[in-house]
């Protein structure tokens, strides 16, 4: 018998690819059919991760082929005084540190002064809840980046940040999101409820809003002609049917607004948190998360790894596991560290450091804007070959 004769068929090998268990989700994708919440809980909770990976992959390919997308961007965390006290965050002031923060507009300017000769479409901009910066210190804060970098487009502000700046203001949401367009808002990059789930919001965030009131603020966006990201943060003491239920719940947002453009599944890092006894999330865990997503969120165009969270390599590993956005080259990133090390604030990659993770998992790289509109800047030499097996990002 040669090899070519006991090679199992193109059909055998999905069967043998996807198993018993997974077949009739694998026979739902194929007809491009909505997945249930029961699926999804079957997604999470199935053993054949390489299964879920491969369903997810096939939807990936099916939406952008081998188009994997990365932006230019700089993130800035204007304070760190916070005032929800929230369980799994290492971020806000405490004793023993972090020591508190609030930049000022000249701080801001300098930041971005900092960054000027790198061509960045996009700053994201979110910090902790300070109950003494006034509503014109975020109109402020808006103007001086125009000011600074005037093409550039700004996400900014969680709807908890929404909370307390609609607080400030003493004015209706609808009002304040208005005047945040004018001075600059283009964007929300969601967050702050990071898992729809009641019973975590009342043991890990209480302080802050709950589900309910996340989802209509999120409306409120929507109805305000601002685009949105979404997140759902996991690896905490959230139960597989409690993700499930985040990426339905978000699903049916998505169809009643149709403002989200990104889902990022964002791994939870337990150092200098109330939680520091849960261990880490495993890359296993972050491509499975990744994969759920891409197959539940049907009216998501994309899904994003988050590299800094999920470490190069996982993200480079994710662009076959569903995701199809690495996010960006970030310049200085302070809501989590790597090695432990609060004094370490610059976590970036180079947009040459972006191509070649990008090739080297045998992708495609297209540079796009904060709106996925694809950015015609000056070619690079490839990196690697196009289809390299192992994927490692080498410096």
């Amino acid at each position: 018998m040669t090899i070519m004769e006991s090679a199992p068929s193109s059909t055998r090998l999905h069967e043998l690819i996807i198993g018993n268990e997974l077949m009739p989700i694998y026979e739902k994708v194929m007809a491009q059919e909505r997945l249930s919440y029961e699926d999804g809980v079957t997604l999470y909770t199935s053993p054949n991760l390489s299964g879920v990976g491969y369903m997810a992959n096939l939807v990936r390919e099916r939406l952008h082929g081998d188009r994997t997308f990365y932006v230019r961007n700089q993130h800035i965390n204007y304070t760190n005084i916070c005032n929800k006290f929230c369980k799994f965050c290492s971020f806000y002031a405490k004793k023993g540190g972090p020591a508190p923060y609030e930049l000022d507009l000249e701080a801001v300017r300098r930041r971005l002064e900092a960054h000027k000769d790198v061509p960045l479409t996009e700053i994201h901009m979110v910090g902790g809840i300070n109950p003494r910066l006034p509503y014109q210190y975020y109109l402020d804060l808006l103007r001086t980046v125009k000011d600074v970098r005037p093409g550039v487009h700004i996400k900014a502000f969680t709807m908890v940040e929404l909370v307390e700046i609609q607080r400030q203001a003493n004015k209706p949401l609808n009002e304040v999101l208005l005047e945040l367009k004018d001075a600059g808002l283009d964007s929300l990059p969601g967050g702050g409820i990071e898992i729809l789930s009641e019973r975590v919001h009342q043991e890990l965030f209480d302080r802050k809003l709950d589900g309910e009131g996340w989802l209509d603020i999120a409306r409120a966006v929507a109805k305000a002609g601002l685009t949105q990201y979404a997140t759902m943060l996991y690896g905490h003491i959230e139960t597989a049917e409690e993700r499930a239920e985040h990426l339905v719940r978000l699903r049916e947002l998505q169809d009643e607004t149709k403002h989200f453009v990104t889902m990022t599944p964002l791994a939870f890092h337990p150092e200098n948190t109330e939680l520091d006894t849960i261990p880490h999330t495993t890359g296993y865990d972050d491509l499975r998360n990744i994969a759920v997503s891409r197959l539940l969120l049907d009216n998501f165009t994309h899904i994003k790894s988050f590299w800094i969270m999920n470490t190069p390599q996982v993200t480079q590993t994710s662009f076959w596991y569903g995701a199809d956005d690495a996010d960006g080259t970030v310049q200085e990133y302070e809501i989590t560290y790597q090695d432990n090390d609060q004094g370490n604030k610059r976590q970036s990659l180079t947009r040459k450091q972006m191509i070649k993770l990008i090739e080297e998992a045998g992708r495609i790289p297209v540079e796009r804007d904060s709106l996925y509109r694809e950015i015609d800047a000056p070619a690079e030499e490839p990196t690697t070959s196009r289809r390299t097996l192992l994927p490692v990002l080498n410096g």
